[in-house]
């Protein structure tokens, strides 16, 4: 195993080596459910997904853990401006985020538990936090269970933040805080709130802070020492500094790796809910093709930030149809592929990328070297060199996610995929005329066609079984 990642702790590129050979246990902070995924939301499931994806290539037995946030502050206060109970808006929108990770063919985490199935873990938790003197129940009866910063010296080693530099957070409710930097492991119940959203504890009634969620359910899965903690780098402080702090202080070694996405923008700011400049998944889908809005995710190196835009989203469509186009030139050639590995066929320019933190803008310039070489080989009719590109690019693009006949695009639908029968009708259509044409002799009008064919991006060949039309290489 010779893979490298950026760790954020450490920030540097460093070797990695799990705690287990032969396995890697991964933590991903997952959806808190308040209202429908974003292309923002989603980078960070697609980028973990190829993470996955590449070490089970690999040869590793990856354990992926990737938690439901179904209790917060915001799920209340939009559940009951929806006017429904807030565990029904909950699930209605954990739902949506399901069907967002399946349209972009997003494997499930072997285990996605929910926060509210774990309130015992986190009382425990709680429980030896307060023992050990780095947290303390509010003094004023209200509930309130708060992570003291100052007991904890390492505080900070994460985002490289020092405690007398940090400012409170502006919405931050200071009542029975000892220091406003505290942060809440549990909130005590209020006038107002809804009763099923609250839990009894040894302190009184309430219901859990995020944080305390985290690195309760981690530790019940994974353990208290394990591999990689990956999410959105718009997480690393407050949410995991305070997620590696605690679970420290309980004496839990945490991850040993800290692997943190950048974010997708719209005209340079953070997508997010608050700005309003959001895009939805399924709306990009259903005009793009999921496998197409993938690799506008999953191209770019997952360390930097994309700009989301209609063009770059038709630039990934333009891409996936060069690799179909090869795919479909090869279909002849394709039942005996398989008689090769992927080991065997996927070129080591490629597995050095991936091995150089998840290297994908370098990994698929590999791939379209292959398809190019591939469709050279088929121009010249070498089969074994056609069918070798073709074994080696459906390998590449399974450890990407993006072959199309994995199970996870079994009955997948988008644009793309919607307008190939419409395409092909007209296509065809144009060829039959040009046929005519030349039938008749007349050349111009059928030089003409193929010249129009040619300006659209499409290549006609004449064979013996008539023409054949193909997206230019």
């Amino acid at each position: 195993m010779s893979f490298r990642l950026y760790d954020s702790a450490r920030r540097a590129v460093v070797e990695f080596q799990p705690l287990r050979p032969g396995e890697v246990s991964i933590y991903c902070c997952g959806a808190t459910v308040q209202s429908a995924p974003h292309l923002g939301h989603v980078r960070k499931e697609v980028n973990f997904d190829v993470l996955r994806r590449w070490l089970e290539y690999s040869g590793l037995r990856v354990t992926m853990l990737s938690n439901i946030t179904d209790i917060d502050d915001k799920i209340l206060a939009k559940s009951a401006e929806a006017g429904q109970p807030w565990w029904a808006h909950a699930f209605r929108f954990e739902g949506a985020f399901h069907e967002a990770f399946r349209a972009l063919g997003v494997r499930r985490p072997t285990y996605e538990p929910r926060a509210t199935g774990h309130v015992p873990e986190m009382i425990e938790l709680m429980r030896v936090l307060i023992e050990r003197g780095n947290a303390y129940p509010a003094a004023d009866g209200s509930g309130d269970v708060y992570f003291d910063v100052k007991s904890w010296p390492a505080y900070g080693e994460l985002s490289g933040m020092k405690v007398d530099e940090m400012a409170p957070a502006e919405d931050a409710d200071p009542r029975g805080k000892r220091d406003p930097r505290d942060f809440a492991l549990w909130k005590g119940h209020k006038d107002g709130d809804p009763e099923s959203a609250s839990w009894e504890t040894p302190w009184g009634r309430g219901r859990p802070g995020w944080h305390l969620e985290c690195s309760a359910m981690a530790g019940k899965y994974l353990g208290d020492a394990f591999d990689i903690h990956g999410g959105g780098i718009d997480l690393r402080f407050p949410h995991h500094e305070n997620e590696l702090a605690q679970s420290r202080a309980a004496g839990r070694p945490f991850a040993s790796y800290w692997m943190h996405n950048a974010w997708v923008t719209m005209a340079g700011e953070k997508m997010s809910k608050s700005l309003g400049n959001t895009a939805d998944v399924l709306s990009a889908v259903e005009r793009f093709g999921g496998r197409a809005v993938r690799l506008y995710l999953a191209g770019p190196h997952y360390r930097s930030a994309i700009e989301l835009s209609d063009a770059a989203l038709v630039e990934a469509a333009a891409q996936l149809a060069r690799i179909d186009s090869f795919l479909d030139r090869a279909s002849a050639l394709t039942p005996g592929w398989q008689a090769w590995s992927p080991k065997e066929v996927i070129p080591a320019a490629f597995a050095e990328a991936m091995d150089d933190d998840l290297g994908t803008p370098a990994a698929l310039a590999v791939l379209f070297t292959t398809i190019k070489e591939g469709n050279i080989a088929l121009d010249a009719g070498d089969d074994p060199a056609a069918l070798r590109a073709y074994a080696a690019a459906r390998s590449m693009l399974d450890v990407l996610g993006l072959d199309p006949s994995a199970p996870e695009w079994a009955g997948s639908a988008g644009a793309a995929d919607d307008l190939k029968p419409v395409v092909d009708g007209l296509v065809t259509a144009l060829l039959e005329q040009r046929q005519q044409a030349r039938a008749r002799k007349d050349w111009p009008a059928a030089d003409a066609i193929r010249d129009r064919l040619a300006e659209l991006g499409l290549k006609v060949e004449d064979t013996a079984s008539g023409p054949r039309w193909s997206i230019e290489k």
